[in-house]
């Protein structure tokens, strides 16, 4: 079975200074996991939409998508059924909200400082687009 998803790492800033909106989930043996929000593709949404939906969602932040930033493709079995997932991720910019893990499916929400991200993101792939954004930041305007 196959299922698509999208989100991203939505910035506080525009600069190395700047800190993503990260979520923290339970895995099953109780431990919190942080990741990138991201979600379910609804019908009739592009990935950028969806990404902004979810992000917003996960986090309780506004924002809007800047660039797309890549695909993470895996596999997990659930109900007994093996997925493979594909997820578009994108760099957000914060517009507005508050930060806030009210979605049911979040434990916890926080703001991390893009230097810590290598070392609190949970997944590879999520700290390889995250290394992604240090090097679009470091770039001369």
């Amino acid at each position: 079975m196959d299922e698509t998803s999208a989100g991203g790492l939505i910035l506080d800033g525009d600069s190395l200074a700047a800190s993503a909106a990260l979520i923290g989930k339970l895995d099953r043996r109780g431990r919190l996991v942080w990741s990138l929000p991201k979600g379910h593709v609804e019908a009739g949404e592009t990935f950028e939409q969806t990404a902004a939906r979810e992000v917003h969602e996960e986090t309780g932040i506004i924002g809007f998508v800047q660039q797309a930033l890549g695909t993470v493709e895996y596999w997990f079995v659930a109900d007994g059924r093996r997925i493979h997932k594909t997820v578009h991720h994108f760099l957000l910019r914060a517009t507005g909200g508050e930060l806030s893990d009210e979605d049911r499916e979040v434990t916890e929400v926080a703001w991390v400082p893009l230097s810590e991200l290598d070392t609190r993101l949970a997944y590879p792939d999520e700290r390889r687009l995250a290394e992604k954004v240090h090097k679009l930041l470091d770039r001369p305007a």
